[in-house]
């Protein structure tokens, strides 16, 4: 599988990510905390940190096992945030995150419903999935907005280091073709 370069939406532009994007990264979101609350990795405050992610990224896109889009306002540019996701066979898990600032304002269902859109296209692809933490309704309203549906339950299954270091309840969305 071969991810686009760019999927554009009405008012989004989401383009593969790279390490010249770190500064931007780092500054819209990678050291606020309430953007990371759920995220499985606590803001460092060094920009090194966003750069050798985003080189792993770049990595892992290149031999297709991960896909990850840093997230554009098309009106000026402005990076928001990202969306990606790991590629596991058949199936798609995403994650995404975005700066405070474009809270409650539509943009992340926006991108999340154009990567599923864009996934469930591929001919190997048949399951676009997340979590998100049980204290995170403001996710789980993205992922039914964009169309994904919970499918349970999941006790204990990740660490959000920013709230604490034991494994937290998270519910299971999914869609499929």
């Amino acid at each position: 599988m071969i991810p686009p370069e760019v999927i554009e939406t009405a008012r989004l532009r989401l383009c593969s990510a790279w390490e010249s994007d770190a500064e931007e990264v780092f500054a819209a979101y990678a050291q606020d905390r309430d953007a990371t609350r759920y995220l499985a990795w606590r803001p460092t405050g060094k920009i090194e940190d966003t750069r050798q992610h985003l080189r792993l990224t770049v990595r892992q896109r290149s031999d297709g096992t991960a896909l990850q889009w840093v997230i554009r306002r098309k009106e000026d540019g402005r990076l928001m945030g990202t969306i990606g996701g790991r590629v596991d066979g058949h199936k798609v898990e995403l994650g995404y995150v975005l700066a405070k600032a474009f809270w409650n304002s539509g943009y992340m269902t926006e991108a999340v419903r154009a990567v599923v859109e864009w996934a469930l296209r591929e001919a190997d692809i048949f399951r676009v999935w997340a979590v998100c933490d049980v204290d995170n309704p403001a996710s789980a309203r993205v992922m039914e907005k964009a169309g994904m549906k919970r499918e349970g339950l999941l006790r204990r299954w990740s660490i959000h280091p920013t709230i604490g270091p034991e494994p937290r309840d998270c519910y299971c969305y999914a869609i499929t073709k």
